[in-house]
């Protein structure tokens, strides 16, 4: 148990997306270990709300992917931040943790300054990829950071700022992910069929197009084209589209009623669908981790509107776009952006991995390495220890 105060610690967490809800749902689990006394509001969602935290404004308002769909949603977005910023002036936490979703969090970490509220960034924004001028404005307002990459120290030091390398939190939550045994028993078992999971009559494919409803709107036709020419290509093939978000369900399956595929989309065990699979194709993102770490070949795609697309060839500035590549430091999975995530190229790719064994074996192999560099798990007790010294 940690020193106690006279008064309860008073936080606000901003976690602007689910993967932010998940993990400051588990740093607050183990700051109330410390401190059970510990005050929490949030803008979250229900991880969040589920540890007590008080729910002054939901991440759903704010599913947005790209510049363009921001005007579409201006109204509810200008609501949520009118009512946290509405809840930082009226109620002077004794700290702000911002969690990744920079947009938001750099607007609210300068607010949060102004008011002479200490601010501790949990999961940095991706400034070392594109807009790298934006780490001085971090350096403005940021007390201290953690940062989840094994290359992001040094990158922050450089700048001047206060951080500390914790690990991925995804190392707290992998262990809980069905083994291949059961992830094959849940989705491969072919009934009257023999073997590990049942009959093997063709590959198992999973389709990822991301989290965010813009995300899935954008990729899921993309995929279910790709699927289309896998299914002509691979007899007995079958598809698997574990779904981000619960809510995400009956768009996914009305969108995969237009096709005639062998396609099931499943809700609430994206681990066991991706380990069930030969090969996943993915939106670029943290589930690409989650992917390396369950030990499943990938294909990494990515596209986003034209304008973006243009501004962004001008602003970002690393080779890859996949984490696991980012890590490796080299191209460890395919990857497809924009023009080149046609279902064509996809497929092809999709294709190369599961006819070639040695391919495929080879990909797992260096996931492998990326995997160790992920850090151990702990991640959320040692970030709750520094929220907690942060407070004092």
């Amino acid at each position: 148990m940690a020193e106690k105060r006279s008064e309860a610690v008073k936080i606000f967490l901003s976690a602007g997306e689910a993967s932010g809800d998940l993990h400051g749902a588990s740093l607050l689990r183990q700051l109330r270990r410390l401190d059970p006394h510990v005050s929490a509001a949030c803008l979250g969602g229900d991880r969040l709300a589920a540890e007590g935290a008080r729910l002054v404004g939901h991440y759903r308002d704010l599913s947005l992917i790209g510049v363009m769909e921001v005007f579409g949603r201006a109204k509810a977005i200008a609501h949520t931040w009118r009512r946290v910023a509405g809840h930082l002036r009226d109620e002077r936490p004794d700290l702000v943790v911002l969690i990744d979703f920079p947009d938001f969090n750099f607007i609210l970490g300068r607010l949060a300054h102004r008011l002479g509220i200490k601010v501790f960034h949990y999961i940095s924004p991706q400034v070392w990829a594109w807009r790298p001028g934006r780490v001085r404005t971090l350096k403005k307002f940021v007390d201290r950071m953690a940062v989840i990459l094994p290359f992001e120290e040094a990158f922050y030091r450089r700048h001047g700022l206060e951080v500390t390398y914790v690990g991925h939190p995804l190392m707290d939550h992998i262990h809980s992910a069905p083994s291949k045994a059961q992830a094959f028993e849940r989705y491969r078992r072919v009934p009257g069929g023999s073997g590990r999971g049942g009959s093997r009559t063709g590959p198992v494919v999973g389709l990822l197009p991301g989290s965010r409803p813009g995300e899935v709107r954008r990729l899921f036709p993309v995929l279910l084209h790709t699927a289309e020419i896998l299914a002509r290509r691979f007899s007995g093939v079958r598809f698997l589209v574990p779904a981000a978000d619960i809510e995400l369900v009956p768009v996914l399956e009305a969108t995969a009623g237009e096709h005639r595929l062998p396609l099931r989309v499943v809700a609430e065990d994206p681990y066991g669908v991706i380990r069930a699979c030969d090969l996943v194709v993915t939106a670029s993102g943290t589930v690409t981790l989650e992917t390396a770490l369950l030990g499943t070949p990938m294909v990494i795609i990515y596209k986003v509107s034209p304008f973006e697309y243009t501004l962004g060839r001008h602003l970002v500035r690393v080779e890859h776009i996949g984490l696991p590549n980012l890590i490796a430091g080299e191209r460890v999975c395919p990857e497809l952006v924009q023009g080149d995530a046609s279902p064509e190229r996809i497929a092809a790719e999709a294709a190369s991995l599961l006819e070639d064994d040695a391919h495929r074996k080879a990909q797992m192999e260096r996931l492998k390495d990326v995997a160790r560099k992920l850090g151990t798990p702990g991640v959320a007790e040692r970030v709750a220890r520094m929220v907690w010294d942060a407070c004092r």
